[in-house]
């Protein structure tokens, strides 16, 4: 995305004429290059995301408990987990504050963690720290992201709810 905007700033640049050929060429061939390989699919993964698809969390917390116990240090795990435990019924929300912790400790900056917990303390009415987490995917998105937008929403609709009460 990077390069293809600044292949487009320098194809509109009054400057093009300046650059000399070979380093024009570079830039406006930069959207060309390959795009990178993207990771490989993780299966545990896919199988939570599919039961998480179906809301059937008791599958979904069963596959992410296992992976938690196998690799406790994939963030994505924690976070998912957690995630499942509190769409559930009865959510042990002591656990999903631990959860989503545990995978904000493994990365600071795993956007789904910062929303899902800033929605997690809204659950329990804290929206002091769910502004906290919003803050913190305002600092990590580069550009407004969709993890910032779903957790500003909900806020939003947090707040008008306690003024109609």
């Amino acid at each position: 995305m990077k390069k293809y905007l600044l292949a487009l700033v320098l194809a509109f640049s009054p400057l093009c004429g300046l650059l000399p050929g070979p380093l024009l060429g570079l830039a406006l061939a930069a959207d060309t290059a390959p795009a990178p390989q993207s990771k490989p699919q993780d299966p545990t993964l896919e199988q939570a995301r599919a039961a998480i698809q179906k809301k059937d969390w008791p599958a979904a917390q069963s596959i992410l408990r296992d992976a938690v116990a196998r690799d406790s240090s994939n963030a994505d795990y924690h976070n998912l987990y957690a995630y499942s435990i509190r769409k559930g019924a009865n959510p042990d929300m002591s656990l999903v504050f631990k959860e989503y912790n545990q995978a904000l400790s493994i990365d600071p900056k795993h956007k789904g963690a910062h929303e899902y917990l800033g929605e997690a303390y809204l659950m329990v009415g804290n929206v002091g720290k769910a502004k906290e987490h919003l803050q913190q995917l305002d600092q990590i998105c580069f550009f407004p992201c969709r993890e910032f937008s779903e957790l500003k929403t909900a806020i939003s609709e947090f707040e008008t709810k306690q003024v109609a009460r």
